[in-house]
């Protein structure tokens, strides 16, 4: 069981690192909801505004912070996934010894 469980979360870790990649690159994707009706409300109001001959600077950074935001999201989320990881290993690691101390095998 313990195993299974450290798979589940190294594959939740990699695919977390995947969506971190992502958005760095500037993709969409792996952004929630709210982040990406951020980012569009952005874009629209960018546009708009070059459409009228003025500056898109404050939205520009708007886009910005909302990408900085979901790149420390998802660092957060990383660094739980590797938390947990780590207390199942030590878990699996102090059952496995207490077997072994008991003369279980």
């Amino acid at each position: 069981m313990r195993n299974a469980d450290i798979r589940r979360l190294d594959r939740e870790i990699q695919a977390t690192q995947k969506k971190l990649e992502a958005v760095r690159r500037g993709e969409w994707w792996p952004l929630n909801g709210s982040e990406r009706r951020a980012m569009a409300r952005s874009l629209a109001v960018g546009g708009y505004k070059v459409a009228r001959g003025r500056s898109a600077g404050r939205e520009e950074q708007r886009m910005d912070a909302t990408g900085n935001s979901a790149e420390l999201r998802l660092n957060a989320e990383l660094t739980a996934l590797h938390g947990e990881r780590q207390r199942l290993l030590t878990e699996s690691a102090k059952t496995k010894a207490a077997k072994r101390s008991s003369g279980w095998f």
